[in-house]
């Protein structure tokens, strides 16, 4: 077990609804220049889930399970999306799946939708509107014995069921994949990496192929190396990222898979360890089908 402060840790509710899927125009215009309609973000995803291929889908963005959003105000948004940590448990408090529990898997930025895994019979008494709270917890989680490691968007559950080992000053982390910064696309030089995600752009097929990218999973579990997200995302050689997998691949150019830091270090003292089991549907035991 590593020793953190969870016990200092403040557990708190935030509260969201079924977003609608939205369109700003029925086009996306992808990489090689052709006008393309594909369904995108938002809504109850019946088909995908954690655990199902990031890549393939006809589709741009898509988010698996259920996407939710507070439409109370900007500010309410911004602390659901702030507050929800990856791992932290999501009830549904109102419509015909009152009383129904699912596990918050990601946040995606400029949507802003935090995303939950509910199992498909649940899915199925689900309405947009349906009010979702989400019991908060996990911001301000620190790793005691390993201060040039950073924690964030991660409930303390979920980093207790990884199969995390300490090496030294140095922390052995299980991913499926290993990505280098110089692919990454959409969402980097933000401020802050506390909500959304940014992308992994898959238009190089050498690329693809060289780092085995064809294969990845929703909820899986990966490194960025030379990526530093402790205070915003920049490239930092010698850095190393751990992120989840939240959406699927996208034709839009700078866009792809889109990854919710999870760990960094600036200093890399982080290791990733390929493991194909890194996927938070089978840390978590979320399916009982794969």
């Amino acid at each position: 077990m590593l020793r953190t402060n969870v016990n200092r840790l403040v557990k708190m509710s935030v509260l969201g609804e079924v977003s609608s899927p939205v369109f700003r125009s029925p086009y996306r215009i992808s990489s090689d220049g052709t006008p393309r309609v594909l369904p995108g973000v938002g809504g109850i995803t019946y088909n995908i889930r954690v655990g199902d291929p990031a890549t393939g889908w006809e589709a741009d963005h898509v988010e698996p399970g259920v996407s939710i959003k507070n439409k109370e105000s900007k500010e309410a948004n911004m602390a659901l999306n702030i507050l929800s940590c990856v791992g932290n448990e999501a009830v549904v408090v109102s419509g015909d799946a009152k009383g129904e529990k699912g596990t918050v898997t990601g946040k995606h930025g400029g949507i802003e939708h935090v995303l939950v895994d509910f199992p498909p019979h649940v899915m199925e008494k689900m309405l947009i509107g349906d009010k979702v709270m989400v019991k908060a917890f996990g911001v301000g989680l620190r790793l005691l014995d390993f201060p040039d490691v950073r924690v964030m968007n991660m409930d303390p559950r979920l980093l207790d069921a990884i199969d995390i080992k300490p090496i030294g000053d140095t922390l052995e982390f299980p991913v499926t994949h290993i990505v280098p910064a110089a692919i990454m696309g959409s969402g980097l030089g933000a401020n802050q990496t506390y909500s959304g995600d940014y992308d992994i752009q898959l238009f190089d097929e050498d690329v693809r192929g060289e780092y085995g990218l064809d294969d990845l999973r929703l909820g899986d579990f990966i490194a960025i190396k030379d990526a530093d997200h402790s205070y915003g995302r920049i490239y930092r050689k010698g850095a190393m990222s751990i992120g989840i997998v939240v959406h699927s691949d996208c034709v839009v150019s700078g866009h792809g898979p889109g990854v919710t830091t999870l760990l960094t270090s600036g200093k890399g003292k982080i290791k990733p360890r390929i493991d194909e089991d890194a996927n938070i549907a089978k840390v978590l035991r979320l399916r009982g089908d794969i």
